[in-house]
Formats: structure tokens, sequence, C-alpha cells
């Protein structure tokens, strides 16, 4: 009998189980997948998901992998250049953008010297019910053996598809369309920090990882999806010629190293994210558009606040319902403003309103100082949009708000 049993090895599931195992907990991690393997990801870490793994004594392992620090942002919106970067959040003056090679293992390794139990190779085919409750998992493991575990609570910490979700018949809500989908691949011989450009309702962006590759992606309106598939390699350096031509240049002279990705995602939405004997966490309860690059530093910080929840209720220090039902509440109510941005900022088109601030912003640099912190997680979005601050950039450039 296991207080937890996760499943889901990857950025959610693996610091969720490293946490709880930390505070003395007996836990079983799940994964179908053998890792290290890679996975569809552009993979970007705001710097509030690094003061996580800075918290959890990870991060010098991550930046020993050789990523290149990111400590200057271009995120250009028609003619409006926003060039600059955010001020220190917990001591941290840089991003990163580690390969899923390198980082997964890391969470991975940290949870199994936490004490966790680790699967690999194990497909979870269904839960097991009692009274109502999910009390445990049943599966295949790496020998093909069925297998049925038991434990006080099962997490979904398996993607936005979650068979956990499914399983349990977890709504979704607050459901925003997907308005894009993405291509990408990684490069040698670019010479950039992070680099994004939105034009004719197309996005390019381009930022260093590890081994000297850069990561370049375009985004596109999903309506142009179909005629896209026809010519990729075609289409994704004309994407970028018509709505930046120097970078396009670049990634011209440059070598691709890989075949392309695709990542044609879900709508964005939330998912009813606990229940008797059940949570989720990560993508699987909660998902946006990757655009703005909030995916695995969510994840993070929603496993950290799942697992204080469940030491909660795995203690007795409250009942497990209540500590479930406010772990959904807070995970809400701190990634609302980053979720509307996110799903305002991916349709590519921004509101004349929206416009003239960006066009106010980048001309002064304490905005471009104080949108790149909102950006990394140092200042929530109510705060940089909220009336008075809008008025103040809006003055400073002589513009009415």
């Amino acid at each position: 009998m296991y207080d937890a049993i996760i499943v889901g090895a990857r950025c959610a599931g693996s610091p969720l189980a490293m946490l709880l195992a930390r505070q003395g907990h007996r836990v079983l991690v799940l994964d179908r997948t053998a890792l290290p393997a890679d996975t569809v990801s552009t993979h970007y870490l705001q710097q509030y998901g690094l003061s996580r793994l800075q918290r959890w004594g990870l991060l010098d392992e991550v930046l020993a992998t050789g990523v290149a620090p990111i400590t200057n942002m271009t995120v250009s919106f028609g003619d409006s250049v926003i060039s600059g970067f955010a001020a220190p959040i917990d001591g941290i003056t840089a991003t990163i953008a580690p390969r899923r090679t390198v980082l997964d293992p890391i969470l991975l390794r940290a949870a199994e010297q936490a004490g966790a139990e680790v699967r690999l190779g194990f497909t979870v085919t269904e839960l097991v019910f009692a009274d109502g409750a999910v009390v445990g998992v049943r599966g295949r493991d790496d020998a093909g053996r069925t297998v049925e575990e038991r434990a006080a609570v099962v997490v979904g910490a398996d993607g936005s598809g979650s068979f956990v979700a499914d399983a349990v018949g977890a709504d979704r809500y607050d459901v925003v369309p997907a308005a894009c989908f993405i291509y990408y691949s990684y490069w040698d011989g670019l010479d950039v920090q992070f680099h994004s450009r939105i034009g004719e309702r197309q996005q390019f962006g381009a930022w260093p990882t590890n081994d000297g590759q850069t990561l370049v992606a375009i985004m596109r309106r999903r309506d142009t999806f179909a005629d896209f598939r026809r010519d990729v390699d075609g289409n994704f350096h004309e994407t970028i010629r018509r709505i930046d031509p120097g970078m396009a240049e670049q990634v011209a002279g440059g070598t691709q190293l890989e075949p392309y990705r695709a990542i044609r995602y879900p709508d964005n939405f939330y998912r009813v994210s606990q229940g008797p004997g059940w949570a989720l966490v990560g993508d699987a309860g909660y998902h946006k558009d990757p655009f703005t690059g909030k995916g695995i530093s969510d994840a993070f910080v929603h496993a950290e606040l799942l697992a204080d929840r469940l030491h909660e209720g795995l203690t007795g220090g409250r009942p497990m319902a209540e500590a479930l039902a406010d772990y959904q509440r807070e995970r809400d109510a701190e990634s609302r403003s980053g979720y509307d941005f996110t799903c305002m900022i991916s349709e590519l088109e921004l509101a004349p309103e929206l416009q003239a601030l960006v066009a106010a912003v980048s001309v002064d640099a304490a905005a471009t100082e104080q949108f790149y912190t909102m950006v990394g997680g140092g200042i929530t979005g109510e705060e940089f949009f909220a009336p008075a601050n809008v008025a103040s950039i809006m003055a400073r450039a002589g513009v009415a708000a």
C-alpha cells in the first residue's frame, strides 16, 4: 500500500514524487516510456521555474549540462521591438531551455534519491475503484505482466491527454480554443539569445539550448495547417523570410540537425483536478498554448502546491477532500493571469489598445524590465496590466492610455 501512486514521470510527476518522498511518504512513480527519452516540447524555463529548481537543490545540476544562459530577450510585435530582460527573481538573472533528454532524467533521479520507487515501461490500463473512490491502478509492467497496486491517492501527471483524467471523468472548464500550431527543429551555427517576432498572424522564435544548438520554431494559425504540411521545409523558411528577413538569412546559413517536429496542441483548458482518491497535476489538469513558455515552470509550481496539500491529507492535518479542493482553488487563482495572457497573445493578433501599450513598452527601459519580469513570474499579470500602471507607461511614452 503506497501513500501515492503517480502516473507520469516527467516535469510534473517526478518533482511531485520527490517532494512527497522527502516528506517521508511511500511513493510509486509509473511511466510507460523507458526514460530518458525525448518528447515534443519547446522546453523553455522561466525564472520562477528555475527558482523551484534552486529551492529543491537541482539548479546547479541542470546548469552543469552545458545549457546556454539567456540574459537578453527580444520580442517584436509588428514595428515595436521589446528588447531587454527581467529584474532578478529570487536572485536568478538568466533563463534557460534545457533539452528534455537532460532535464527529465535529473528530475527522475531526484525522485529516486528521495526514496520514491520508479517503474518505467509500465502502462496503466485501468484505475481501481472501491466505494466510488480511486484506490489504485492496474496495468502491464515492462515484462508484459498484469500488476495491481493500491494507494491512498492516485495522481495523474500524464499530460493533456491524461488517461487518469479520462478514467475519472474529469470535466474541463474555462476552455479557450487553440489558435495555432508549431513546427520546430534544432540548428547549429546560429548566434542568438532569445528572439521572437510576430507579424502577419505568424510567429518566429529562436533560443539556445544544450551543446551549442538553437531551437528554431514557427507558429501559424490552425486554419493554415493543411497547406503548411504540403511543404513543411519550404513553408517553414518562407514564414521566417516573410516576418524576419534578417534571421531568415542566419537560419538558412546554419545547419539543421534534426527532423521537424510538430505541435498541434489541444485547446486551452482547466480540468477538475481532484476527487475521491485522485488528483491531476501539470498539463493533465491545466493546459495552455506553449507560446509564453510557462508550461514546465507551472508544472513545477503546481507539483509543489499539490505535494503540500497531499502531505496535509496523508498526515491527518486536515481532511484529504478539503486539502485537494484547496489545491485546485489555489492553482486556478495562481495561474489565472498567466492563462489569460497566454490565450490572448497566442492569437498572434493584438487589439489596438494592446498594440499601443506594446509600442509604449518598447521605448521605455523600465517598462521593458517590468514586462519581462511579468513574463518571468516576478510580478503578476494583474499588476502589470493594472490601469494605473498602464496609464503610467503610456504617459511616459506621451500616448493617451
